[in-house]
């Protein structure tokens, strides 16, 4: 290490395992996890012209239950769209999920979402000019639910579905933040 900071030339990656979706990895004796092929990830704020929010629904295996969260997706992960920009898989991930498309994307901000696990890298888009064009829930392979809160609900809406068994997606929360809306709680 020099200046606190390591040389990633001189340390040594090992794959301990890999699976479908996920590789493990060991860097210089630390372990995380990467998504083969996966550009990055994109997680959208969508609010309709009267201040609802566009959030999804769905069961995701890794906390065993149904999460509240807002619409969201990996780039880069299908055949054929491998060179998919950050907005265009925003857009894309918008409409599968919700229905909804967006005359525009803003990226508000890009980060690492799990420094100490994962190289995952998430950008967060602002959907801007909604417009109801399909029904939504997902392609083939996921079950989800749309909500559409309105922005005075949201903090009821979110403990209701805390006291049924749900969980909340934290990322919903720092994608209000990004997008200048007041989070409830």
């Amino acid at each position: 290490m020099k200046d606190g900071k390591r040389d990633a030339k001189t340390v040594e990656t090992r794959v301990l395992a890999k699976g479908r979706y996920l590789t493990l990895l060991d860097e210089g004796g630390w372990e995380y996890v990467t998504r083969p092929g996966v550009t990055g990830i994109v997680v959208i704020i969508a609010l309709t012209q009267d201040r609802r929010l566009v959030l999804v629904e769905q069961y995701r295996p890794a906390v065993h239950r149904r999460v509240i969260e807002l619409p969201a997706g990996l780039v880069g992960d299908v055949d054929g769209r491998q060179a998919e920009s950050m907005a265009d898989a925003a857009a894309r991930e918008l409409e599968e999920e919700t229905g909804y498309a967006a005359a525009e994307m803003v990226k508000l901000y890009e980060g690492p979402i799990a420094v100490g696990v994962s190289d995952e890298i998430v950008s967060f888009f602002e959907a801007r000019g909604l417009s109801r064009v399909g029904a939504g829930g997902g392609d083939d392979t996921e079950d989800i639910t749309v909500h559409e809160v309105p922005l005075g609900e949201l903090k009821e809406f979110l403990a209701a579905k805390v006291e049924a068994g749900l969980s909340v997606d934290v990322k919903t929360y720092a994608g209000l933040f990004l997008a200048g809306v007041s989070p409830p709680g």
